[in-house]
């Protein structure tokens, strides 16, 4: 088995990445075996000056020592459970020591799999109005449709005031709940869960439409890479997407 890098960017989304690896290895391995799995977890809050100053290259450092760290403890790839991250993740992947799996590229490649064009996107501002998602979907022939300027505004605020801390509230719940109807009434088909704090809140039981939860997708897939004997493929810094 390959050894699976989790390389963290909040701590909340990083522990859900890490259970979900676990799981789901135990899913197809039996009780109590998984993977082997490393991670790592520079705090968050050294990159936050970076995002809000749009200094990518001061929170590429930090990311990239992210890798560094998971490469040192024997991983063979890496995946990252921070959909944001992938926008500085993108810039460097030929220069880090590991190939990644894509986030984005998974998410696609599920949404391939249902038939959906027309696809409602949840995150923090940088993820709903970023590139990471734009290009995917757009390789894939796919529309992207995200909430209104307002909406982005509060729910950037709640995932990084409330869902990164650990903090749910009931009402926050139904401001997610209130941005997927919007975007069902737009047209979207499904809605991706762009942020790895969100799925915290937001289930096929409460969601107005099918979801697509990025991290615990990403930790699905990077389970099969690593149950996989196949050699790893990799292109431009990232593997390839399959089952």
């Amino acid at each position: 088995m390959k050894t699976i890098g989790i390389v963290a960017h909040s701590f909340e989304g990083g522990s859900l990445c890490f259970l979900t690896s676990c799981l789901e290895g135990s899913k197809q391995l039996g009780p109590h075996m998984h993977p082997t799995v490393v991670l790592s977890a520079i705090p968050m809050g050294l990159s936050m000056p970076g995002w809000e100053s749009d200094d990518h290259n001061s929170v590429a450092k930090f990311l990239a020592e992210g890798v560094n760290q998971v490469a040192a403890a024997g991983a063979d790839f890496y995946i990252c459970p921070d959909n944001t991250a992938h926008i500085v993740l993108e810039k460097i992947a030929n220069d880090l020591p590991l190939p990644g799996l894509s986030i984005a590229e998974v998410v696609c490649y599920e949404i391939n799999k249902h038939s959906w064009k027309r696809v409602g996107l949840l995150g923090t501002k940088w993820t709903m109005c970023g590139n990471v998602y734009s290009n995917a979907l757009k390789n894939g022939d796919l529309q992207k449709l995200i909430p209104e300027e307002a909406m982005r505004t509060a729910l950037d605020k709640a995932i990084f005031e409330e869902l990164c801390q650990g903090e749910f509230k009931p009402e926050t719940t139904q401001l997610f709940i209130k941005a997927i109807e919007d975007l069902k009434s737009a047209g979207a088909e499904c809605v991706i869960l762009g942020c790895t704090e969100i799925p915290l809140i937001i289930n096929e039981d409460n969601s107005p439409l099918p979801i697509l939860d990025s991290t615990r997708l990403l930790s699905e897939y990077g389970v099969n890479e690593a149950l996989n004997d196949r050699p790893i493929t990799i292109k431009n810094g990232w593997l390839r997407v399959s089952d």
